[in-house]
């Protein structure tokens, strides 16, 4: 060889040394591999990375496996040159033991698994799998399918390419999992494949038409078909085992109203609504949320000879079938009342206008008199006025100004007319309500949502679901304010609406803090910090009355409704007094505080301190509540009596917030630090000045004793006597030089707390507050209320469905409360996915509606009991939760004899117009439930059938012969046909013996 190759060398070299213009060669290395090459590498490299090598044998697939069982894929991505393809990799999931006992057990010359797969006969017809598991049966495959963005494989060329690459893959690996190709265009789902065996080959092929040819559109032709495919040399032909499958469709519900009863619009705009409706959310669906009932009939194990089917007759009759199952098709995106109430008010969260823009407020037209009498408020302060002082407040001036701009206002520029509004505010605060008695007051106090017949644990549950999403109580102002700016938002005009009834409530509140009247269905005491900021603000105006009605005697004062009159809001003569003429606030009850004038806290002039500090303080002892126990003053034997102290004041979260800022940016620097603790001792300070006035003489030792017990260290000593005697002194940390509590001890005076200056300034913080809500644009009121308005809805919904008591929906229920609870928790809530809340509950809504139109359908409710009423429940619930359901007793079961007259009275109807059918006479209840089929036929009417045309066919025929030879072995057959109206389908499995051919 080498001398050879020197001889071709030379001759080369000779013949380019005679010829200098001779061809040289070049040298063609052929160990180089192609693009094809590359990419069949690239195959077999991937079935060997998923162990896909060999026979993975198992036992076969129990009934229903792969519709319970769970499926699962992996995806690669590889090329051939510069085109992409996808390979993934379908099987069912199996128990691990299941799988060895199967390789335990597997011979070196068995089928392949995907081979067994096309005989199995357990799971016909799967309701949920991939399209090549419910033609071929199998539960393990691989597909190579074209990338996201490439064109379809649709050239022959092309097409056998890959169908030899595959074959190639396989050989050479060794692998017996089936492997497809997708071609032609992806909504045609055309696939053709192979499986490869010891000395056997299947082969899978397609045929996708858009018109059922004729002389196939029956059984009989199908089996001509798969006969001559087959091409069996054996007579008699070994037996074909067929299952047949006709699915009907239902979509006509006209004898079936949808149960939801429509919202009265008549009376929601007519302004006629009660406080029961506004304190209530709507639910349900607007249309039916079923929009289709498929019936799927099956002939599972029929063999030829048994069943006629051709073109001029058919034995296939739907009511002879052994087996019926259903399943529902559910309604894209059903409009649902609280779903619609919900998405309307979230919009209103991105909205940036103010109050002023959205009614107009800001024109030039009102920027003329009425306005200059609020810009003129402060100077009209100074100006001489025969009127008193109180009456020229500063909220006074601001709120007939604001008065005035109402009335110059047209009547037809107002967004909600009268009666609705005072419908709204009569809801709001039912207090001013007319003739209102005890009874009904009480009612009003309840929670909105009704909870009868649930356990206290779960009313408990219930009412503190504000705690867990940070709305507030269901029977407080702010709750029922949230639902009235919900309703109004949907109804009477939206953000103009909701801009002015939220000006009127301002309003309200700025009429209650002048005139002293609590603001209803507010929980007494400091704010709740467990609740929304706007519950803790309107919380704290309610404490800014309660103490300024303590200074002024308030107790003795009329109600709120007794000579109240709130004209533009309740009309002049709709005031009346409110039950019983007290407050309706839970707090602190007015009857409950001293009647010493010691407890009211009156802030006096300089000259009038001045007057009190030149008096001697130490004669007489002023602001006592009670001796502490048995306990004496350390320098005399005066008993030592606990204060009345000023109560701390009460703060919402955002001054808190404020505060901690404050105190934080002082510092850590000694100066800093002291200045801190000086600010925080405004109320230690208070209270050391009203221990003075109460025990003349005291020291701060007595002081100590009382207020932090545990800085008095006792001692048991001995004196001069030899007695045992108790001595006590200060803690270490008192006995600091220039320690805090030494010098605010120092500082203090001899003041009662009745004529300290207020820890409190009520005044100043009702004025805080008032502004705070006026500045509020609808945008920033929406997102306050947001998680009130959820709350509102979780409660309908629980309270839905425990009327339906559906588990896995109560289950949804509490992941949607858990979720929005840690979304409104967060300082700043992301309102995207605050969106998917709103989406769940909808999801939640349109299944419960889903419900009780099934159950609408199928009569369950309508006083029927027993077995059958029973059965017919499970059935339903089991429709709601699975992709289909097998139907006891096929056609003569109790859902069964429902199904078929709902198809009946479809096909009575599908003849005549809607105005004809209304005149027909409706169904007898029972029809269809007795019976022969021949009544039954009848009962549609004359020459009307029972059930329409199918909507789909589905005919499975298998079988096992030798092939392509007599002497071959004999290999499963399968052959599943598809016959739509548009559509026609056979995706056939071709086995044949490589060995002997």
């Amino acid at each position: 060889m080498q001398r050879g190759k020197k001889i071709i060398n030379r001759k080369s070299i000779m013949a380019a040394d005679s010829d200098p213009e001779s061809e040289v060669f070049e040298i063609t290395d052929f160990t180089t591999a192609s693009e094809w090459e590359r990419f069949v590498s690239r195959v077999e490299e991937v079935l060997n990375d998923w162990k896909l090598i060999g026979n993975s044998t198992a036992k076969s697939p129990e009934k229903g496996e792969y519709t319970s069982g769970t499926w699962e894929e992996k995806t690669l991505d590889i090329n051939f040159a510069d085109f992409k393809f996808s390979i993934t990799h379908h099987f069912l999931k199996q128990e691990s033991d299941d799988l060895a006992d199967g390789k335990e057990a597997a011979e070196e010359d068995a089928f392949p698994m995907a081979m067994q797969d096309l005989l199995c006969m357990n799971n016909d017809f799967p309701p949920r799998a991939h399209c090549l598991v419910r033609w071929y049966g199998m539960r393990e495959f691989v597909v190579i399918s074209p990338g996201a963005n490439c064109e379809a494989i649709i050239s022959e060329s092309k097409c056998n390419l890959l169908f030899s690459s595959i074959s190639i893959s396989l050989a050479n690996t060794g692998c017996q999992v089936p492997v497809f190709v997708q071609i032609q265009q992806k909504w045609r789902r055309m696939y053709a494949g192979e499986c490869q065996g010891p000395g056997v080959r299947t082969d899978f092929e397609m045929v996708h038409l858009r018109k059922v040819p004729n002389q196939y559109n029956h059984l009989a032709g199908l089996l001509d078909i798969f006969k001559s495919k087959i091409g069996c040399p054996l007579t008699p032909l070994p037996p074909i085992n067929i299952s047949i499958r006709f699915t009907y469709v239902l979509q006509d519900w006209q004898q079936y109203s949808w149960p939801q009863q429509p919202p009265d619009f008549d009376a929601l705009l007519g302004g006629e609504v009660g406080g029961v409706e506004f304190g209530k959310l709507p639910f349900g669906a607007c249309e039916d949320p079923i929009s289709e009932l498929h019936l799927a009939t099956t002939w599972p194990h029929l063999t030829e000879g048994i069943v006629v089917d051709n073109d001029v007759y058919s034995d296939l009759d739907p009511l002879q079938a052994p087996h019926w199952s259903v399943r529902v098709r559910k309604a894209d995106n059903p409009q649902c009342l609280l779903g619609d109430f919900l998405t309307e008010f979230f919009k209103l969260c991105c909205r940036k206008e103010t109050t002023e823009e959205v009614l107009g407020r800001g024109a030039a037209e009102d920027e003329g008199k009425d306005n200059s009498d609020i810009t003129a408020a402060l100077s009209k302060l100074t100006e001489p006025a025969a009127v008193p002082i109180p009456k020229l407040s500063v909220s006074n001036m601001v709120h007939s100004a604001r008065r005035r701009i109402r009335r110059h206002r047209r009547v037809d520029e107002s967004p909600l007319s009268n009666d609705v509004l005072n419908s709204i505010l009569l809801y709001l605060f039912p207090d001013a309500a007319v003739e209102k008695t005890s009874s009904e007051a009480s009612e009003s106090k309840a929670p909105q949502s009704s909870t009868d017949g649930k356990g206290e644990q779960e009313k408990d549950s219930d009412y503190n679901l504000f705690n867990q999403l940070k709305s507030a109580p269901s029977d407080s102002l702010t709750y029922r304010l949230a639902l009235c700016v919900c309703l109004v938002n949907f109804y009477h005009g939206g953000l103009r609406a909701v801009a002015h009834l939220w000006q009127e409530f301002v309003l309200e509140m700025r009429y209650r803090w002048e005139h002293n009247h609590l603001v209803y269905g507010l929980a007494g005491g400091s704010p709740d910090l467990r609740c929304c900021l706007l519950h803790q603000k309107l919380q704290m105006l309610n404490c800014c009355i309660e103490r300024r009605r303590a200074r002024d005697g308030g107790r003795r004062a009329p109600g709120p409704g007794r000579d109240r009159k709130a004209p533009g809001r309740l009309g002049p003569d709709s005031a009346a007094p409110a039950a019983d003429g007290r407050e309706v606030s839970p707090g602190k009850s007015w009857d409950s505080w001293s009647d010493s004038e010691e407890e009211f806290f009156e802030c006096l002039s300089d000259t009038d301190e001045l007057k009190e500090n030149r008096e001697p303080s130490r004669s007489r002892a002023e602001g006592r509540l009670h001796p502490h126990g048995n306990m004496t003053l350390i320098h005399s034997q005066e008993p030592l009596y606990i204060p009345v102290t000023q109560e701390p004041a009460p703060m919402t979260e955002d001054l808190l917030e404020e505060q901690s800022e404050v105190l934080a940016k002082l510092g850590t620097s000694a100066e800093g630090a002291h200045l801190r603790a000086r600010m925080q001792s405004a109320c230690l300070l208070s209270d050391m000045e009203s221990f003075k006035a109460a025990n003349p003489g005291c020291a701060l030792e007595d002081f100590v004793r009382w207020y932090s017990p545990r800085d008095y260290v006792e001692e048991e000593a001995v004196d001069g006597r030899g007695e045992a005697v108790v001595r006590g002194e200060l803690s270490a940390r008192m006995k600091i030089p220039g320690n805090m509590w030494s010098e605010a001890w120092d500082t203090a005076k001899v003041t009662p707390a009745r004529r300290q200056r207020r820890l409190f300034d009520d005044t100043k913080e009702a004025e805080k507050v008032l502004h705070y809500l006026s500045v509020q644009k609808p945008a920033d009121l929406t997102r306050h209320l947001l998680p009130c308005v959820l709350h509102a809805a979780i409660l309908k919904e629980k309270e839905e469905e425990s009327v339906e008591d559906i588990p896995s929906l109560r289950k949804l229920i509490l992941q949607v409360t858990s979720h929005a609870s840690k979304l409104l928790r967060h300082p700043s809530p992301d309102y995207k996915k605050l969106e998917e809340v709103i989406n769940q509950l909808m999801v939640v809504e349109a299944f419960i509606a889903r419900a009780r139109s099934l159950k609408a359908k199928f009569g369950i409710g309508k006083g029927e009991g027993g077995e059958e009423g029973e059965e017919l429940e499970r059935f339903v619930g089991s429709l709601l939760e699975e992709p289909e359901v097998l139907v006891l007793g096929a056609g003569r079961g109790p859902a069964g004899s429902i199904i078929h007259k709902l198809f009946v009275s479809a096909q009575r109807l599908s003849d005549y117009t809607s105005d004809e059918a209304a005149l027909l006479a409706p169904m007898d209840e029972d029809a269809g439930r007795a019976g022969g089929s021949e009544d039954r036929r009848l009962a549609g009417g004359a020459g009307v059938p029972d059930f329409p045309s199918p909507a789909g066919r589905e005919i499975l025929l298998r079988t096992c012969v030798p092939r392509p030879a007599p002497y071959s072995k004999a290999l499963p057959q399968r052959l599943f046909c598809v016959l739509m109206r548009e559509d026609f389908r056979l995706a056939g499995a071709f086995s044949s013996d490589t060995s002997f051919f």
